[in-house]
């Protein structure tokens, strides 16, 4: 059974097989199809030509010695007409290392000497040949799209089955103008899914964005809503607020939990009448914005606490979507991790080749606890110290090597007995207990949520959103009381 990633990597990628020897290109090619890739095969250079004329190849594996035309022609006629192409080339048992050399001066990605390798070897070499090519094209997309500005769809990256339903749903409401509230954690990435949905709605405006955590109420009311001249000391001039800057286009709300109870009231008038009136002045003015709020805190918690709104959750909290943790999405890694590195080596002016496989588990073994934006702030700063085209496992920070693990809470009675653990992060432990809790409670009254809540000392609404955004069961009597 081949290895997850190394289908993974090879899952719909196209390749060559080119040798004259009918049982070894019939073996490589059930070997590379039993990973999921697409595999042609060619018995010789000319015809191998012929191939990659009439359809695109990840990369080609070619023996030297051939008739018609040998390997070392077919890779001069590639480097010509498709340098893009990575080649792997293939020497005899009975040759020396001088073929090697030869081939890799005349520009082959790696070679592979035969009867010498397994089949683990050789199909991590493929991989390595199909993600440098992969490499090769996101860093032509990324240089295009600086070329062009920024006009593109912003690219969320990510195979897991999280990410495709976010994607759906997206695509589905975007052209709606429904609110959409987006909720995750710090850095996983909330502003690019509301960007997407700008996007893909379609609206002519421009996409703005304010954290309403940055401004105390006055200022923050001044940045939504604008202000007439002299309505407080240096407003010198009549200013027009986001609100208005982004008539026919999205305003999107980042961490609209942080948002007072007097500006709570001001946004729900906003959203319920669709005008607004700026700081000192008298007349009400209207805009047509679609609102898109995002926060990592918990709004339904909080409205049971009387901290948030219930009628503003309930207008912005029209279609929900969570971003969950890259912790728990870690498939996601690798593709992340191939764009991450694309984008900074247009930005710093360097070929990264490879991202080696000691690298690569090293990444997907961290826990993240910064999310997306810690894979990218150490990918840069990889980049940064990376002395040759190898991405290696050296040039990770120390706790990325070391693998620390996620904290893990112990139990619910918390961390006195045997000391707190090293790298805790106190929202995450706090969660784990918080769960461990729920799934007590709900046990011991036999999954009814009502009497669960009871014995929590919760409401049972607060009870119900957790148990959903834990993904917990609550047994055969699940009954609501």
């Amino acid at each position: 059974m081949s290895d997850p990633k190394t289908t993974a990597a090879l899952e719909g990628a196209r390749l060559l097989v080119v040798d004259d020897e009918e049982s070894l290109r019939d073996m490589l090619g059930i070997l590379l199809q039993g990973c999921g890739a697409e595999v042609d095969v060619a018995a010789n250079g000319q015809l191998a030509l012929e191939l990659l004329e009439r359809r695109s190849h990840d990369a080609v594996i070619t023996d030297i010695s051939m008739p018609v035309m040998d390997g070392y022609e077919l890779l001069r006629h590639l480097r010509r007409s498709h340098p893009e192409v990575p080649v792997l080339m293939m020497t005899a048992v009975n040759k020396d290392i001088a073929d090697a050399v030869q081939a890799i001066k005349e520009g082959a990605f790696d070679y592979i000497q035969k009867g010498f390798f397994n089949n683990e070897e050789f199909l991590r070499r493929v991989v390595n040949a199909v993600e440098r090519k992969r490499l090769r094209e996101e860093n032509l997309r990324l240089k295009s799209k600086l070329a062009g500005g920024a006009g593109g769809a912003p690219e969320i990256v990510g195979r897991s089955e999280r990410i495709h339903s976010i994607l759906s749903v997206v695509d589905r409401v975007a052209p709606t103008g429904s609110t959409v509230l987006i909720t995750g954690e710090s850095g996983v990435g909330k502003e690019l899914v509301a960007r997407a949905l700008h996007h893909v709605s379609g609206r002519k405006g421009s996409f703005l964005t304010v954290n309403c955590g940055a401004f105390p109420d006055d200022l923050l009311e001044s940045e939504l809503f604008g202000h007439a001249r002299g309505a407080f000391t240096g407003a010198v001039a009549d200013k027009r607020g986001l609100f208005e800057e982004a008539d026919g286009g999205t305003l999107f709300l980042d961490e609209v939990g942080e948002t007072s109870p007097a500006m709570q009231v001001k946004l729900l008038r906003v959203l319920q009448e669709g005008t607004f009136r700026p700081v000192g002045a008298n007349e009400e003015r209207r805009a047509d914005v679609r609102i898109v709020t995002a926060t990592n805190r918990d709004l339904e918690s909080m409205v049971a606490e009387g901290e948030f709104r219930e009628d503003l959750f309930y207008r912005i909290n029209v279609i929900p979507i969570h971003v969950p943790p890259l912790r728990d999405r870690r498939e996601d890694i690798q593709a992340m991790v191939t764009h991450f590195v694309a984008a900074f080596s247009v930005e710093m002016n360097k070929e990264i080749r490879q991202v080696t496989p000691a690298a690569l588990e090293a990444l997907e073994r961290h826990p993240w606890p910064g999310n997306v934006r810690e894979l990218r702030n150490v990918i840069e700063r990889s980049l940064a110290l990376a002395t040759s085209e190898v991405l290696d496992v050296d040039t990770l920070p120390e706790r990325v090597r070391e693998g620390r693990a996620a904290p893990q809470a112990r139990d619910a009675a918390g961390p006195e007995a045997d000391g707190l653990p090293e790298g805790l992060r106190l929202d995450d432990y706090l969660d784990d207990i918080r769960r461990r809790c729920i799934e007590r409670a709900l046990a011991e009254s036999g999954g009814n949520q009502t009497r669960a809540a009871e014995r929590l000392q919760v409401t049972f609404r607060a009870l119900r959103y957790y148990v959903q955004k834990y993904g917990l069961k609550p047994g055969a009597a699940g009954g609501e009381g």
